[in-house]
């Protein structure tokens, strides 16, 4: 017990304690299968459907949680188009492709995953309008320029430059998600905006 809790547990660290054991407790209830299920079917939808869209699955579809798209026939790369959809109030993490020709600084895929939205109650619908707003992003986002420097107007491989229009209405598009499946739900904002906005 001595010698195996602490590599389990991590450090005296009462939070981390409580966070596991009430993560444990959570995955030992029948609802957690079902959640599980959930994703997997919500990641198998995404991916068709990203598919469906022109994007490139790294793997075709989806056998867990995740997927990985390969953003390089967008012309830009997994950090430019990180960043744009985080523009948009996506948040993703670029990744490296197979054989990726930049690295894992600048990459050339984006990661995707679908916990999250399972958690908000999305499904099947939500998925297709999820890729649908990924395409219209990556579809109007190319290199910035370099602005100062020896490389003065070359396109940068970090750097992106959105089309407005398509941020405009990407941004839009996700409000209108959240807004149907709030983040908080249990959170009063009009309560915090009056008294801490």
């Amino acid at each position: 017990m001595d010698k195996g809790c602490p590599l389990v547990i991590g450090g005296p660290l009462p939070h981390v304690m409580a966070a596991k054991a009430v993560a444990f407790t959570e995955a030992n209830k029948p609802e957690f299968k079902e959640y599980a299920k959930r994703i997997v079917v919500n990641a198998r939808h995404l991916a068709k459907a990203c598919v469906d869209q022109g994007m490139t699955v790294v793997s075709g579809g989806t056998d867990n949680h995740l997927m990985l798209i390969d953003v390089t026939s967008f012309g830009v790369t997994g950090r430019q188009a990180a960043g744009a959809v985080r523009d948009c109030h996506i948040t993703l993490n670029k990744n490296a492709v197979p054989f990726d020709p930049h690295g894992p600084m600048i990459t050339s895929g984006l990661r995707v995953g679908t916990p999250a939205v399972t958690t908000l109650g999305m499904g099947e619908t939500e998925m297709v309008e999820i890729a649908a707003i990924l395409k219209l992003v990556l579809s109007n986002t190319k290199p910035a320029l370099i602005e100062s420097g020896k490389n003065a107007g070359q396109p940068s491989k970090m750097n992106h430059a959105l089309a407005e229009d398509a941020k405009k209405e990407a941004c839009a598009r996700v409000k209108a998600l959240l807004d149907r499946y709030p983040v908080y739900p249990q959170l009063d904002l009009a309560f915090l905006q009056e008294h801490f906005g």
